[in-house]
């Protein structure tokens, strides 16, 4: 198993975001991505979801809408014990210089310094946390650019 920080970087490439700073919350089930203006949308018989990823106020933020077909909606408790339903979209994530499948709830973190949160769903059989380190990822990767 791979020993991931407990905050770090990494590539979605699917949704076109790279670099993006993420935390490592073994507290949670489930991994999250700040998103906002999310919407349900039914057209000629079928449904999909539409939403912008992060915010204007983060440096990454590309004010593109995405559209996504393949979604369920999940009931997911937050931290303070609310329970609320949220969409959630199949995708894939770039950390360690590998690319692994992730389910990431559609969720509004403004309020949350870290606009991605790797839950245990996750982290389960593939890493183990040490929390006293960060980074290990992102390092790896300017790393192994810089030699190429």
């Amino acid at each position: 198993m791979i020993i991931i920080g407990r905050i770090d970087k990494a590539d979605f490439p699917e949704l076109k975001l790279q670099n993006i700073q993420l935390k490592v919350d073994t507290g949670a089930y489930t991994s999250s991505i700040h998103t906002y203006d999310v919407q349900e949308i039914e057209s000629n018989g079928a449904k999909h979801i539409e939403f912008k990823l992060l915010d204007p106020s983060h440096p990454k933020y590309k004010d593109r809408i995405f559209k996504v077909d393949n979604y369920h909606v999940k009931s997911v408790k937050s931290s303070f014990g609310n329970v609320e339903e949220r969409f959630v979209i199949k995708t894939n994530i770039v950390i360690f210089d590998q690319e692994f499948p992730i389910e990431l709830s559609l969720s509004e973190r403004s309020d949350m310094k870290y606009p991605v949160l790797l839950g245990r769903k996750f982290l389960s059989h593939r890493f183990i946390v040490d929390t006293s380190l960060q980074n290990i990822s992102i390092k790896l990767k300017r790393k192994k650019n810089k030699n190429i």
